[in-house]
């Protein structure tokens, strides 16, 4: 139970990135405040990126500018002016015309306040001339600039007025229920007619709720073809992206300036509004339906910067000075982009958009069908995006090295972002950005810390297990990567030195404690320095044994070639050494060299607690029968037939025998190493004479045999294999063999 509750707390690149992708998850359907800002400020930038589109050519504006207020006067006009301009673009052809400007108050006129005087005045004093003060009422008609503005948006017949909802409570304090039940009289030809809902709850916590109207003048309201509201209500960073087409408002659902004015461009179709348990489904006009979110706000897709519809000063359409038929058909919104008006508004474009441009946009996007796609689906899109990127970036980064998983996480998140903005670009689809990419980040980051902490406490375990036994150079190559070191059993092809000195225990006991373990350890050191010196893996010390591998851990294709090196340095370093001992009148030490080349078992054996990291099987056994073979021939290195094959052309050896070692039924060529290539001069003489002895040997030719090993005692006269043949070869002659002779020596004993 323990040791599966440690395994399910093991932290692992998996569970990293399971635990990263739920976070990111979490985060996303909770619509974390910060992380939602940042996919604002990216869907910003892919819309400026994408550049200016052309719009559709059926929407213009009439601006309330600097030249206009120059010419005209500062804003607010007299509502004559507002008549005029009405009547100029009537007689255009404009075919609808939104006003995103409201007229709540009776026009301010001097001259109608002084008619009114002499009205009162007169009838204080007593004066009952009716005709005088019919005349003045004529008069005070005539004057009437609102009535005038009523007449001649009556006359045009294709007007809507825009007005705005209080969407506070404590905006409405100053009104009665009376008041506000006529102002909604005055709006209520402008309503969505056709409502489908469930009869059920319909949603309604997720529209936006309007406290009160505040509207037009009724002279004017009565005259208009519609109205629409023009709330604004930009995303928390003040930004405009939203246009909030329906309001609710006492059981009644009210549309927008944009829509209102657009049904007024479209001769009058049917307003529709489809609601669900969660909020607004969709909104139409007649035949077009506008896709929309639960709130029944329009995303909405900007085209480009200011001025990107016309803008026409509305000074010039009053004097004539546009052409007709840049006005005729034309849905014509009226607005302010004079600075000092404050009717500019923050976009993606900038912060200075104005305020009516942004309708025509709506507009625009629902004629053409130009919408931003952003749904239910794009959300389970974005969601599966998260899980799959999540996945496949930790999935790259646990198998890949550092270097290589960071750029096969650039090319992800490449590919990603610029898939992104292509589906945006070419079929306006937004995608979230910010999360799949931060998901990818955080599995980045986190999985890299985690092995960055697992491989150092890896690295420093195995710097532990190996600091006595490698040299420092191949720790450190071990290190650069721990991989390289499969911890268990794994079968691989490797040398073996094993090296034992000649009767140490004779020598043991003529020595003090004190003076053995000097002596040894002065042997030790020089030889465990050349099994570094040739980044070999020292197994093991055996008493005064040493016990070398190579080509493990670290892969070392010349593995034979290293331990061939490793003993003839080796028997050099001893000879110094005996010199030494000479001289200091301590007793000289002899050795012998076995080293074997095969497939081996390596790896960590032993248990969780306590392992070694060393080499098993068959062929390192022979590596040790080896070593003590050379006690038979006088030999101080023995090399098997496979180390032989391996270094055959680098070293010198001469063939000893064919023997077969105890525990083996298969006989093997042995051959006594002594030289490197270079010197082969030196020994080549000695090693052909010695062969021809072997083969008269074979042969059971034994005096041949006596006379050819003979020979080479004339070169060497202390060659104890020549020697150990011509004892062998005496007694042959003496006691031939019985059965067939192969010439395979059998060994006794280990």
């Amino acid at each position: 139970m323990k040791e599966r509750l440690k395994t399910l707390t093991r932290v692992t690149p998996i569970k990293i990135t399971l635990f990263v992708i739920f976070i990111a998850l979490v985060l996303f359907l909770a619509d974390f405040r910060f992380l939602h800002f940042m996919e604002l400020k990216a869907l910003d930038l892919r819309i400026v990126s994408r550049g200016a589109q052309p719009p559709g050519g059926e929407t213009v504006i009439a601006v309330i500018d600097e030249k206009s207020l120059a010419e005209l006067g500062r804003w607010p006009w007299s509502r004559a002016t507002i008549a005029r301009l009405v009547d100029a673009l009537h007689k255009a052809g404009a075919k609808a015309l939104g006003f995103d400007v409201i007229f709540s108050e009776p026009d301010e006129s001097a001259h109608l306040k002084t008619i009114d005087t002499i009205i009162h005045e007169l009838k204080k004093s007593g004066v009952k001339e009716e005709k005088i003060i019919s005349i003045l009422n004529k008069k005070k008609a005539m004057g009437d600039t609102d009535a005038l503005l009523a007449s001649s948006i009556g006359r045009a017949k294709n007007v809507t007025l825009g007005y705005f909802f209080h969407l506070s409570q404590k905006d409405i304090s100053h009104l009665s229920e009376n008041d506000i039940s006529e102002k909604v009289k005055l709006i209520s030809n402008s309503r969505y007619q056709m409502i489908k809902a469930p009869e059920k709850d319909t949603g309604d916590y997720a529209l936006i709720h309007g406290w009160a109207p505040e509207v037009n003048l009724k002279i004017l309201s009565d005259a208009a073809t519609g109205s629409g509201y023009f709330n604004a209500i930009p995303d928390k960073d003040g930004a405009m992206r939203w246009s909030l087409l329906v309001i609710k408002f006492k059981g009644d659902y009210y549309p927008s300036l944009a829509v209102s004015v657009l049904r007024q461009y479209l001769d009058s179709p049917v307003l529709s509004l489809s609601l669900q348990e969660y909020g607004v489904e969709n909104l139409g006009i007649g035949r077009i339906k506008i896709p929309t979110d639960e709130a029944g706000r329009l995303l909405i897709n900007y085209l480009g910067p200011a001025k990107t519809f016309p803008h026409y000063s509305i000074a010039d359409i009053i004097e004539g000075k546009i052409p007709p038929e840049k006005l005729r058909d034309k849905i014509v919104l009226v607005g302010a982009t004079a600075m000092g008006i404050y009717d500019l508004r923050a976009t993606p474009f900038g912060i200075t958009y104005p305020g009516v441009e942004i309708h025509a946009t709506v507009i625009d996007n629902i004629l053409r069908g130009n919408f931003l796609i952003h749904s239910g689906l794009t959300k389970f899109i974005d969601v599966c995006l998260i899980i799959l990127l999540g996945l496949v970036t930790g999935f790259i980064i646990s198998r890949l090295r550092a270097v290589s998983g960071i750029i096969a996480v650039l090319i992800l998140l490449g590919f990603f972002v610029a898939a992104n903005i292509l589906l945006f670009s070419r079929f306006n689809v937004w995608l979230n950005l910010v999360y799949p990419v931060l998901t990818m980040l955080a599995v980045y980051l986190g999985i890299t810390v985690y092995r960055y902490v697992s491989e150092e406490k890896e690295k420093k375990k195995i710097r532990g297990a190996f600091q006595y036994y490698l040299t420092a150079s191949v720790i450190n190559e071990m290190l650069k990567d721990p991989t390289k070191l499969k911890l268990g059993g794994d079968k691989k092809d490797l040398s073996v030195l094993f090296s034992d000195i000649r009767g140490f225990t004779t020598i043991s006991e003529k020595l003090t404690p004190e003076e053995l373990v000097s002596l040894l350890n002065e042997y030790l050191t020089a030889m465990t320095d050349i099994v570094f010196e040739y980044e070999g893996l020292l197994d093991k010390y055996m008493g005064d044994a040493i016990m070398a591998v190579y080509g493990a851990p670290l892969d070392q294709p010349d593995h034979a070639k290293r331990a061939c090196l490793t003993a003839l340095a080796m028997m050099d370093e001893l000879r110094k050494l005996q010199d030494k001992w000479q001289k200091e009148n301590r007793p000289a030490l002899d050795i012998g060299i076995g080293i074997n080349t095969g497939e081996m078992v390596v790896g960590n054996m032993g248990s969780q607690m306590r392992f070694d990291y060393t080499v098993m099987g068959d062929m390192v056994n022979l590596g040790s029968r080896l070593e003590g073979i050379n006690k038979e021939y006088g030999t101080n290195i023995i090399i098997s037939e496979f180390t032989y094959n391996a270094v055959s052309d680098i070293v010198t050896c001469r063939e000893l025998d064919w023997v077969q070692v105890k525990g083996k039924q298969k006989p093997i060529k042995i051959y006594e190493l002594l030289g490197e290539k270079k010197d082969e001069g030196k020994w080549k003489d000695l090693v052909q004479i010695f062969e021809r002895g072997l083969a008269f040997y074979r042969n059971a030719k034994w005096d041949e045999a006596i006379a050819a090993f003979q020979q080479v005692l004339t070169i060497r006269p202390e060659d104890k294999p020549s020697l150990t043949y011509i004892e062998r070869c005496k007694k042959l002659k003496e006691e031939p063999p019985t059965q067939s002779w192969d010439g395979v020596f059998t060994m006794k004993t280990k």
